[in-house]
Formats: C-alpha cells, structure tokens, sequence
C-alpha cells in the first residue's frame, strides 16, 4: 500500500470547502438557522484543516539535520493529529454549543426560506465531487483493502483524514437539510437545534477516531505485514543462514528504520559477513518501495543449530 500524500484529494477538498464555507455563511447570516451556522463552521474548520495538511507535507520533505537525524517525516503524523484536534473543538465542539443554544430559544426561519435548502443541495453536489476524488486517490493505492480497512491500516495520513472529513461532511449536510427542512415545516426552530447536535456528535465521533489513529501513528507503527514480511524474506540468503529477529518502525509515511540480528556462519571471516550484509541490504531495498533506514547487527546460531536467546520478549 503506497504512502501517497494525495495532494490532488486535499486541493480538491480544499478548493470545494471554501467555497460551500462562503455560502453556507451567507445564508446563515440572511436566515439566522444554527444548522447553517454549525454547518459553515465546520466548512471553515475543515478548509483549515487541508491547510494544516499541506503544510505538514511540506515540512516533512526537510532534509534531515543534526538534531533530527532520521528525518522529519513525522510531521505528516503530527499536523494531521492537529486537524483531529480543530475538528472535534472548533468543528464538533461548537456545533453542539450552538444546538444548545438554539434549543434553549428557538426561532424559525421566516425570511429567505428556500436560501438553506439551495445551499445545502449544491454543497452536496460539491462535496460529493471531493470525496469521489479522494476515493479515486484511495482507490489507487489501497490494493484489496476495503476503504475502512484502509483508513486504519494506511501509514500515509492525508488520504484517510480527507476520506473521513468528507464522509463526516456528506452526512453534516444531510443531517443539517433535515434540521432546516424540518425547521420550515413545523416552524419550530427546536429542529434546526436538532440537526445542528447530529453534526456536532458526528463531528466529534469523527474526530477522536481520527485522533486514536495519529496517536497511534506517533507513537510509532510498524511495517504494514506484507513490507514486514518481504523484508524478512529479502534478508535470507547467501551468507545469512536465519533472522534471529527483527523490528520495523515508520519515521514517516515513507521512510521505516529496519533493525535485525541475522545469523551467520562462524566459519565466515569478517570481510565475508561484511559483503553478506551488503547483499542482504541490496535485496531489501529490492522487496519493498520504500525510503529505507537499515542496520543489520550479524550474530552466530548455537552449537546444535537454534538461533541464540533473544534480547528481548517481543515478536512480530
């Protein structure tokens, strides 16, 4: 699964979100509908939040330096765990502020009726073309997953977090349609209270899954199983007669440290163990896509064959 930074699905969501943000405000300010205002927030929140991502792509190309010695490749990791943040505050947060205060006093709406209902049907049909083109960007590098198999197990954190604002914003719109439809039938403004609460709970379902994922992610994931695997497989061969054990680690999206203790024959001399290395460094790199920090500690098999006792406890 390729750790695609889908740059095309964050400026398509980014480029739709603006736009809808500024319609959905303009017609809460002609209409006062709290569905309206949660909806507009959230349109802000999100544009904001494709900024962040862009701006964590960037800062994670740096060159590594002195300090940072592997790289800065978790940025990616760190601004969208940001974006989780300003989603569940500024986004679920205050959606359901707003709920609450539209139900303590309701209002209908009385003037500009059909102007919620017409931003909200072309808001659909602009945050259906985001998110077809985030499927499509997901399409291309998920492989056999399905999409929510996908947003758990990708390593990459731009396409799964567009995925989930998008979904989260199709069924806001609906949610806030409802509300607002409701709201015009009955003219009781307790509706548009109603359709402003389901946006801000989905909003913040939404935004602590997404933060348990870059949590996870910062902490430091291993290789997906099939890279892990190819790795494994990739270190056996001449001069390597077994992995004793091995550990994976992202640095970021694209970049994993590999650390193994191989076993070697002690009838090997150093410059033979040295070049049965460097084979072994060359087929890795050969198995997996990806920007690679290896180190191979060489290490003997016991006198009846078994590899010898591990460091540590832990296994793949």
């Amino acid at each position: 699964m390729s750790a695609s930074g889908g740059t095309k699905a964050i400026i398509a969501a980014l480029t739709a979100n603006i736009g809808i943000a500024v319609a959905k405000f303009v017609a809460y300010l002609l209409t006062g509908s709290s569905s309206m205002l949660a909806e507009s927030i959230h349109s802000v929140a999100d544009s904001g939040n494709q900024v962040l991502l862009l701006v964590g792509g960037k800062r994670a190309a740096r060159k590594a330096s002195s300090v940072h010695q592997f790289g800065y490749g978790r940025s990616r990791y760190v601004y969208a765990f940001i974006v989780s943040i300003v989603l569940f505050s500024l986004g679920g947060c205050f959606a359901l502020y707003e709920a609450w205060h539209k139900f303590a006093e309701p209002h209908p709406i009385d003037s500009w009726q059909w102007v919620p209902v017409v931003v909200l049907v072309l808001a659909i049909v602009l945050e259906s073309r985001s998110f077809m083109v985030a499927i499509k960007e997901a399409n291309a590098v998920r492989g056999s997953h399905s999409l929510m198999e996908y947003v758990r197990a990708s390593r990459a954190p731009e396409i799964p977090v567009i995925l989930l604002e998008d979904f989260g914003a199709l069924v806001g719109l609906v949610f806030g349609l409802f509300g607002v439809g409701m709201t015009l039938a009955t003219h009781d403004g307790r509706w548009d209270a109603v359709g402003s609460a389901a946006i801000g709970i989905l909003l913040v379902v939404i935004a602590i899954f997404l933060a348990r994922e870059m949590a996870s992610m910062l902490l430091g994931e291993s290789a997906l199983p099939a890279h892990h695997d190819a790795i494994e497989k990739a270190l056996r061969g001449e001069g390597v007669d077994e992995v004793i054990h091995m550990r994976t680690l992202h640095l970021g999206p694209d970049d994993v440290l590999v650390a193994a203790k191989v076993a070697v024959s002690a009838n090997d001399s150093a410059e033979q163990i040295a070049r049965a290395i460097d084979a072994a460094e060359v087929r890795v790199r050969a198995a997996v896509p990806l920007h690679l920090q290896i180190y191979i500690e060489p290490d003997l098999l016991r006198a009846d064959g078994a590899p010898r006792a591990r460091t540590d406890s832990a296994t793949h």
